[in-house]
């Protein structure tokens, strides 16, 4: 009996074994990491100063947080970097040791992999595709009402790129602190926003101590390798609580030297966001024409699917766009996730283009 293989978005490797195919020769939609690379001005900077790796880097990342205070517009003191943010997920959950954790899914798995170490009891918040992945937030307050001490959000959301707006988010913080819930709120995906400014929650940690924003590089700045993540809160009391339990110096010499390059990187940042912006309404716009699919809209840099054809699976079209030398993401195994989804991120736009086309044969 054959059995249709399990792969995650990560799994290229595997991929190209079970079909034979070339690393080099695929276009893979289902990392979600900006398709320009590692910024050159970053790899000439870091080629520049390698003999950094022969000293420590300071135990405080002072200069580095001070970049990163200048980027996000808050304070030195509220910034906690780290050895990318699954370090920081699971620094947050020790510190905070929740009893009973509601999770807004579908979502990243990492987060209930680390709250199963912690003892807490986990029930997620079901995100509903006949109501295009947007939250009753009067409903969500209702059901943190009934125990928990700890709320988790990715904003915009891993894998519907939907997103809570400003005034959702301020709503849902509000009720959290009056019953002193902690929010976690990961936004790894918050750069590639058509309005950073409507979808982040990183000004209301000067209003809210229950608050914990996450970013990291791994995903706008196209370096997942450097696992450069950190973390922003108000909350100083919790804050260094978190760093006495971190390693010292999780994060190395040359990650420190380049975060501060990277968030300074204008001309880079500029250039993602123009071609990520254009290229994403383009290709929401032209796969709406489909009738084989229902696209939902997007603020992440990657577009959720849902296949509307009868007896087509997600397992389908990822083969088909497989054989096509794509590989785009099977969602299948996304937990509260039903029904047959596929995700791709944004690519340069013949890559896109190309993507389109195999859909269109569907």
């Amino acid at each position: 009996m054959d059995t249709k293989p399990v792969f995650h978005g990560s799994d290229i490797e595997k991929i190209c074994e079970y079909y034979n195919l070339k690393k080099e020769d695929i276009v893979n939609f289902g990392a979600n990491v900006n398709p320009l690379g590692l910024s050159a001005h970053v790899k000439k900077e870091i080629a520049d100063n390698l003999d950094l790796l022969s000293s420590y880097p300071d135990r405080d990342y002072t200069a580095l947080r001070n970049v990163i205070a200048g980027y996000c517009g808050i304070p030195a003191d509220y910034v906690l970097p780290g050895s990318g943010s699954s370090e920081l997920i699971a620094l947050l959950i020790e510190v905070r040791a929740p009893k009973h954790t509601l999770v807004l899914g579908p979502t990243y798995s990492e987060y209930s992999r680390e709250l199963s170490f912690s003892g807490s009891t986990q029930e997620y918040y079901h995100l509903n595709a006949a109501d295009d992945f947007s939250l009753d937030v009067d409903d969500l307050c209702r059901v943190l009402d009934n125990g928990c001490d700890f709320l988790i959000l990715c904003n915009p959301n891993n894998p519907t790129s939907s997103a809570i707006l400003n005034g959702d988010m301020e709503k849902i913080l509000s009720f959290c602190r009056e019953k002193d819930i902690f929010v976690m709120v990961d936004e790894t995906y918050a750069e590639f926003a058509p309005d950073i400014c409507d979808v982040t929650a990183i000004p209301y940690t000067k209003t809210y101590p229950n608050l914990m924003v996450l970013r990291g590089v791994s995903k706008f700045f196209a370096a997942p390798g450097m696992r450069l993540g950190y973390g922003i809160t108000g909350n100083r009391a919790f804050l260094a609580k978190m760093k006495e339990k971190q390693i010292p110096w999780s994060l190395n010499s040359i990650g420190a030297f380049a975060g501060e390059i990277m968030f300074r990187d204008q001309e880079y940042i500029s250039r993602t966001r123009n071609l990520i912006l254009s290229e994403r309404d383009r290709m929401y716009r032209e796969i709406k024409k489909l009738p084989a699919f229902k696209p939902y809209f997007p603020y992440a840099n990657f577009l959720l699917l849902r296949i509307l054809k009868p007896d087509i699976t997600s397992f389908d079209i990822f083969e088909l766009c497989i054989k096509n030398n794509l590989m785009i993401r099977d969602c299948s195994s996304f937990q509260c996730l039903d029904g047959e989804f596929i995700r791709f991120c944004i690519m340069m736009p013949e890559d896109n283009s190309r993507l389109l086309e195999v859909l269109k044969t569907v």
